[in-house]
């Protein structure tokens, strides 16, 4: 009897989560074969909270579930099975370390002793990090201070050295590897977000959110064709407002040469259930029209890869 077949796609761990039992921070999955140059990241979808984290937050259950984007990750899996896109997923939660953060943007007054000099402290802190919301986040909307203590600096090190160095450096390296053999690799950075208004999620306000930092991070011919995919699926989307992407596409987007970063919101009435915690009535019906979204981008990254023209740029 022949040996039986090994998977064609590759599940490689990476990371560790400090104060786990070496739990990984991400996961990535890829064949080897790359049927599309396209890569899916979810970076703030993560729910493996260790118990000193769970103890050291104030409401540990309402800021677990404000700061994830609730089974994104579910979604990103889904539609990387059902197109072969590569995907790298965080098992880190959002509350340790935001991955779409920089890792100096730092708000140095939630850590134990401070910033050791004034050069160490950045003298124009972000705008995330001013709002509470830096690589660590702070403070929440509505809901305060995240935290019962300052955080220790040796723990901050420990997450930006086994969390957030080693998730980029993934992301970065596969997105090489896509753009290797096709040419060009497009990164689609999938996220949630709440409603943008009322309504059912299918009128008046927008389901989806394209984000390419205005322009400056993806070829206008792929954001077309994501605009035309969710158009002609008569679903609302709109660009840029008010998410137009993050550290991520930042670090990982060069259309220059041949890496093209998107960022996607997806409101979570499309695939939640009520109460924002499990898989809706639409969890299904939302992956089938992602995973055609990416069948399209995937095309038109190949074209550009083989340096074809690209469609006009998308207006907003």
């Amino acid at each position: 009897m022949p040996a039986a077949a090994s998977p064609p796609v590759d599940s490689l761990p990476g990371g560790v989560i400090p104060g786990s039992d070496a739990a990984p921070a991400f996961v990535s999955r890829a064949d080897p074969a790359s049927p599309i140059p396209v890569l899916i990241a979810v970076p703030h979808a993560g729910r493996l909270y260790p118990p000193a984290l769970v103890a050291a937050m104030r409401d540990p259950a309402r800021a677990a579930l404000r700061l994830e984007d609730r089974l994104a990750d579910s979604l990103g899996e889904a539609v990387a099975v059902a197109t072969g896109a590569a995907l790298v997923v965080a098992r880190a939660p959002r509350a340790m370390i935001d991955l779409n953060r920089a890792a100096d943007d730092i708000d140095w007054d939630m850590v134990d002793g401070g910033a050791r000099d004034a050069a160490e402290r950045n003298p124009t802190p972000g705008r995330r990090a001013r709002s509470g919301l830096g690589v660590v986040p702070r403070r929440l909307p509505g809901l305060g201070e995240v935290w019962r203590r300052r955080l220790p600096r040796a723990e901050l090190e420990a997450r930006i050295a086994g969390i957030h160095v080693p998730y980029h450096a993934r992301v970065g390296a596969e997105l090489d590897r896509l753009r290797a053999r096709w040419g060009a690799a497009l990164l689609l950075d999938l996220h949630s977000m709440p409603p943008l208004g009322k309504g059912d999620g299918r009128g008046g306000a927008a389901e989806f959110v394209i984000g390419d930092r205005f322009g400056a991070s993806c070829d206008g011919g792929l954001v077309g064709a994501a605009f035309a995919h969710f158009a002609d699926a008569g679903r609302r989307c709109t660009h840029n407002r008010p998410y137009a992407g993050g550290y991520a596409l930042d670090r990982h987007a060069a259309p220059r040469r041949g890496l093209h970063a998107l960022q996607l919101e997806v409101d979570r009435r499309s695939y939640l259930d009520p109460a924002w915690r499990e898989p809706g009535a639409g969890f299904a019906a939302t992956v089938a029209l992602l995973a055609g979204l990416v069948r399209r981008l995937a095309a038109e990254t190949a074209l550009l890869g083989n340096g074809a023209t690209s469609w006009p740029v998308a207006a907003e």
